[in-house]
């Protein structure tokens, strides 16, 4: 498996919780340069764009998360981080991180398995 991510749960409505996406495959020198994106997929919805990290400290957000959810990065752990502060019931779904690595050749993308996030009101 490519990328593991972790760190899912039942919380309540305004608590945080803080999931992680170790890519123990990948090679330190392609995680380094890969962005990062965490997408999340509620029941009958379309899997939607959370958070992305470019490089180590550009990061762009949803609207619906901007000012709760931080996406971060570890280089030397090879994992990257979302930090879902002020959790809402709405923010319920499954979270997936995504890596893109463009290298010389086509771009290669990478899942995770999905992680539950379940927010009690």
């Amino acid at each position: 498996v490519q990328l593991q991510a972790s760190g899912g749960g039942l919380v309540q409505a305004g608590g945080s919780l803080r999931l992680s996406c170790r890519a123990s495959r990948s090679i330190l020198s392609v995680f380094t340069v890969s962005v990062f994106n965490w997408y999340r997929q509620a029941p009958g919805n379309q899997r939607e764009l959370v958070a992305t990290i470019f490089g180590t400290r550009d990061t762009a957000y949803a609207d619906s998360v901007k000012g709760r959810f931080i996406i971060s990065r570890d280089n030397s752990k090879k994992t990257v981080y979302l930090q879902m502060n002020s959790l809402k019931p709405e923010d319920t779904a499954v979270y997936y991180c995504n890596q893109v690595y463009r290298g010389s050749g086509p771009p290669s993308e990478f899942w995770g398995q999905g992680t539950q996030v379940t927010v009690s009101s």
